[in-house]
């Protein structure tokens, strides 16, 4: 069969054919772009005076309708361009038509109007996203009737099967979203791990508490305020620490909190004469220089409680339960060091590290390590959800306390229970699986 001759009103519907396909190719890259496009670059270039960047952005705050309003603009566009070249060539063709018709229209569309326009938007998404936000912004507010009546539609027929969707929602929380992104740029050598722990320990101060990271009230120095000055005295100056806490009868009575500095400028007011008598010594009482304590729930987050720190202008916190019991005491620096890693100073002792290397691949770690500074150390994923240190970790495991010897192997790692201090596992051997 003959073609039949090319009359005006084919040429007139290939180029409304070509047009829509440009179209379609606008509305492609532009669904890929504001999808791609990250908010924080985008803040940035807005802030630096980028019109459409901020254009942009207020276009994503509602994902729903603008990607409802593309894909509204996308189909009907595709759907009058397939049927158009369809008459054309049925014109053309005759019987034949329609198929060729649908050979030369899902050609044109994959290349043109999808896989090239998605490949530029998604190299540049946030130029891209620049350039089309004003057009979307347009079209949005020209078939927003439409794109709410389908929302509806959606939205009811969601609810059908039980699922209920919020606008405001995001799929990627902005934590999820700067974790996810220092986690690529790590594993790909662009960021460093003690950048990317620093980041991530300031984001997390949110979502962990006092609890895991206090000094448990086993190892805290304390004096008792009922002694003499002068071994009260002997005592702050064998200490490296500055703040020690006062108890009265038992360690439990929290009375104050003696600062060393304080305790200086009294011992040096009682040697204004140019010196100290034993009776001025004995007459001296420990409380007129001690600091009322404070005291904070063990359900605090680090960052609250860090912002209480600011606030007060104190660095020392005592850590209670909720009966008021005595747990353990946090500072300023304990919140910091989350953050930073390990602070020492020249008065700290040279104590050896908590986690320590052997010549067969494993490490000896001491039973009190939190669980995240051990990941932290070894870019490791031990789980912290039911135990704060290694040695909760065993026992949570074991559902027992483990005997000196015994061997577990869980969350693909091996424990060795090394060393054992009454009912406390105090040295533990990690090797991975």
């Amino acid at each position: 069969m003959e073609p039949a001759s090319l009359d005006a009103a084919f040429w007139i519907s290939t180029a409304v054919v070509l047009v829509l396909l440009c179209f379609s190719a606008f509305f492609s890259g532009s669904e890929t772009a504001l999808t791609a496009a990250s908010r924080g670059k985008l803040r940035a270039a807005a802030d630096r005076g980028d019109k459409g960047a901020a254009r942009a952005l207020e276009v994503k705050e509602d994902d729903e309708r603008f990607i409802g309003a593309i894909l509204m603009g996308n189909n009907l566009a595709n759907i009058v361009a397939t049927s158009l070249a369809t008459a054309a060539l049925t014109t053309l063709f005759g019987a034949n038509g329609v198929a060729v018709a649908s050979l030369v229209m899902t050609a044109l569309i994959l290349i043109f109007a999808e896989v090239l326009p998605k490949t530029y938007a998604i190299s540049a998404p946030e130029r891209a996203a620049g350039i089309a936000a004003p057009v979307i912004a347009r079209l949005m507010t020209v078939l927003s009737p439409f794109v709410t009546a389908v929302r509806m539609l959606v939205r009811a027929t969601l609810r059908i099967f039980g699922v209920r969707v919020a606008a405001e929602d995001n799929i990627l929380s902005v934590h999820e979203e700067i974790a996810g992104a220092l986690s690529i740029g790590h594993s790909e050598g662009v960021v460093e791990k003690e950048d990317r722990d620093r980041i991530l320990g300031a984001l997390d101060l949110g979502e962990r508490f006092v609890e895991e990271i206090m000094l448990h009230r086993s190892g805290i120095e304390m004096i008792d305020a009922g002694l003499p000055p002068r071994e009260i005295l002997r005592q702050v100056l064998e200490s490296q620490h500055t703040r020690l806490p006062l108890y009265r009868d038992r360690p439990e009575n929290i009375v104050g909190v003696l600062h060393a500095k304080e305790l200086l400028r009294a011992m040096h007011g009682l040697a204004e004469d140019g010196d100290v008598t034993a009776e001025e010594l004995s007459q001296f009482d420990v409380m007129d220089v001690a600091m009322e304590p404070y005291f904070v729930p063990d359900t605090t987050t680090l960052d609250d409680q860090m912002r209480e720190f600011l606030k007060r202008h104190t660095h020392f916190a005592l850590v209670v339960d909720e009966y008021g019991t005595l747990q353990g005491l946090i500072t300023l620096e304990d919140i910091l060091e989350e953050i930073v890693g390990e602070i020492t100073d020249e008065f700290d002792t040279g104590e050896t590290d908590s986690i320590r290397p052997t010549d067969d691949g494993a490490y000896l770690i001491d039973g009190g390590t939190t669980i995240r500074d051990v990941n932290r150390a070894n870019d490791w994923t031990l789980p912290d959800d039911e135990a704060n240190t290694i040695a909760g970790l065993v026992i949570h495991e074991a559902q027992m306390i483990p005997a000196e010897g015994q061997v577990f192997s869980f969350h693909g790692f091996r424990f060795e229970v090394v060393e054992k201090h009454e009912n406390r596992l105090a040295v533990l051997k990690i090797r991975p699986l």
